[in-house]
């Protein structure tokens, strides 16, 4: 018999950034083990594959077209979502752009206000608008920001990316600490390499595979797939008592 904790259907998940990449990863695997799915992106045909394959595994799925920088565009998001669907229970704050540049001191001001306006006042947008809508029924939540591993290392040529990342773990720090009395959960993951859409550039580079992902002691670039698992176990009863963590899903880059 499964451990019934791990059961999360009839539950409901909204995940940003969730018509591709880890976010479509997570969003799956939710949807295989029974919830209902809210997707957000900005690509319109994307959002539809999305969507189809969701279905797939016999769920509710809305799919919306939402740009996360856009703080009504969310609150409007936010709550089509919740008259479609009842409620919202779990929310996955992983929408992110990365804009880099040759060297820091050639970062422009628009490239790292564009990178914060999406990764950090889009998940804070988000968040809360989950948190909103959680504190104000009974049954508590989950909420989830997805980082990265750029935040707790030396990122070259990213910084941008990596400070808005280290912001948004300190903003789950807060939100774990003031919302726990809610029964609401914030927990915060960091990917190291992972194969998106994203990181294209990176896997088709030999020095970089030679070099970066010969390091990994999976020896492999991490799929979307991958983050399935703790995305069930986010959402799920199993973790009621699970706040205030980082998971670091890297192969075991950073252990080596």
């Amino acid at each position: 018999m499964a451990f019934k904790g791990l059961d999360i259907t009839g539950k409901v998940a909204l995940v940003t950034g969730g018509n591709g990449g880890i976010g479509l990863g997570m969003a799956d695997a939710m949807a295989q083990a029974g919830a209902n799915i809210v997707i957000w992106g900005t690509n319109a045909e994307k959002n539809a594959r999305a969507e189809a394959q969701l279905k797939a595994h016999g769920v509710k799925v809305l799919a919306q077209k939402v740009d996360v920088s856009q703080e009504q565009q969310v609150i409007d998001g936010f709550a089509k979502a919740v008259a479609t669907m009842g409620r919202v229970d779990n929310v996955v704050a992983n929408a992110g752009i990365g804009l880099g540049a040759p060297a820091f001191t050639a970062l422009t001001a628009e490239n790292f206000r564009a990178v914060m306006a999406v990764n950090l006042d889009g998940a804070f947008f988000t968040l809360r608008e989950a948190a909103r809508h959680m504190t104000t029924r009974d049954g508590g939540g989950s909420l989830v920001g997805m980082a990265s591993l750029a935040a707790m290392m030396g990122a070259p040529r990213n910084q941008a990316y990596a400070a808005s990342k280290g912001a948004l773990i300190s903003m789950i720090n807060g939100l774990a600490v003031e919302l726990a009395r809610y029964e609401i959960r914030a927990n915060v993951i960091l990917p190291g390499w992972i194969a998106t859409d994203m990181s294209m550039p990176l896997q088709q580079s030999k020095t970089f595979n030679e070099k970066a992902i010969g390091r990994v002691p999976m020896r492999r670039w991490g799929q979307p797939e991958d983050f399935g698992g703790l995305a069930v176990y986010l959402a799920s009863d199993a973790s009621r008592f699970h706040t205030g963590d980082k998971f670091v899903i890297d192969g075991g880059y950073a252990m080596f």
